[in-house]
């Protein structure tokens, strides 16, 4: 079973298996370095999520379990990091985006699966808003994390790159449910489409 198992998948499962280990560098690695040690982890993280995107695609190893896995895995570690550094500088500044964020995440993997079922569109692409918002986010929370509290010209720089993001959230959230209005609002469900 485990010899099918592509590269890029296993990329992606690393991503999951990282989340303890970020965790668990955070609250458990001496004070000294747990910051940086916990930014080495999401750094590790975020690198095998564009690994695997690529290498899924130049070598045809595009799966349907890759396509389920690859969003669940951001999103698990994206929600993580978050909750660790809004535990940690105890801030509205940085509770707020970390909320929209992980707002934003449920409303549209809800609004996908309804998609998936009920509406016409079965699937939207990424678009590059999205991979932009990724990117931002991701670096912001390689910068905070690396910071810890208290440092404020990284700080700095990780807040602004983290209400970009969230900005960005907010955009494509407005463009999944642009698209997917027409079908919300029909007020019939067409039970055929299963």
């Amino acid at each position: 079973m485990f010899s099918k198992i592509s590269t890029p998948n296993l990329l992606t499962a690393l991503r999951i298996v990282l989340i303890p280990v970020l965790v668990a560098v955070f609250y458990l690695a001496p004070l000294e370095w747990r910051y940086l040690a916990s930014s080495a982890v999401f750094t590790v993280a975020s690198i095998t999520d564009w690994l695997d995107g690529y290498l899924a695609r130049k070598w045809g190893q595009l799966t349907p379990f890759g396509a389920f896995l690859d969003p669940v895995a951001d999103k698990l570690i994206v929600a993580v990091a978050l909750v660790l550094l809004v535990e940690v500088h105890a801030s509205a500044i940085l509770a707020v985006p970390a909320l929209v964020i992980v707002g934003r995440e449920i409303v549209v993997s809800a609004l996908r699966e309804w998609m998936a079922h009920y509406s016409d569109m079965r699937s939207v692409a990424v678009s590059v808003v999205g991979k932009i918002k990724t990117a931002f986010q991701m670096i912001a929370i390689i910068v905070l994390l690396a910071a810890g509290p208290g440092k404020s010209n990284p700080m700095i720089v990780g807040y602004t790159l983290l209400y970009f993001a969230a900005g960005l959230t907010l955009w494509s959230m407005y463009e999944y449910l642009k698209l997917a209005w027409p079908d919300l609002s029909s007020g019939m469900i067409n039970e055929d489409k299963d």
